[in-house]
């Protein structure tokens, strides 16, 4: 990975809820713009000195693959290293606890996008009982019902995914989860 003044770098973290941070080069510390480089970030202003893991993606100022090369056009391997656009999507978990019934709906907002189901939103439900003879231990309850309301969500969202496959290839289609 070699850089450019002015090269967009975007580094995607490995630690959930924390979003992806976005840059420019600012400052080579190699002629070929071999890392590291120094990075300006956009959300702080900050600079820092960065060594390029796997979670980075290193874009040329002028729209150009590093190394040279049109991102849209040419090699395939570079363009495909080209960022894809940033999105953040959440999901929002509420649990109710009443009589030995636990209740968990999970929300997924993905806002701006246009999901299977043509809203920007899904939502699912997960349910535990205690059985009476069974001790009062409310965050299993928790667990179960969270789980079973995010299982629900993963399976939607798998579910939609080979009907959107199915839909542009026009074949059947099978998604592992």
């Amino acid at each position: 990975m070699k850089a450019s003044i002015g090269d967009r770098v975007i580094t995607v973290s490995g630690t959930i809820g924390t979003p992806a941070r976005e840059g420019r080069v600012v400052e080579l510390r190699h002629l070929d713009g071999s890392p590291p480089f120094v990075v300006e970030w956009a959300d702080t202003g900050e600079r820092s000195v960065v060594f390029p893991g796997p979670d980075t993606v290193l874009e040329h100022d002028d729209g150009a693959a590093p190394g040279g090369g049109d991102l849209s056009a040419g090699d395939p391997d570079e363009a495909a290293s080209a960022p894809a656009p940033h999105t953040t999507w959440r999901v929002q978990v509420d649990v109710f606890e009443h009589g030995g019934h636990t209740h968990a709906q999970a929300l997924l907002v993905a806002p701006g996008e246009d999901l299977a189901s043509g809203l920007d939103e899904l939502r699912s439900v997960g349910q535990a009982r205690r059985a009476p003879g069974d001790p009062d231990m409310p965050l299993v309850g928790d667990e179960l019902a969270v789980g079973r309301a995010l299982r629900r969500l993963a399976n939607r969202l798998l579910g939609d995914a080979e009907q959107d496959i199915a839909h542009a290839t026009g074949d059947r289609s099978h998604v592992h989860a």
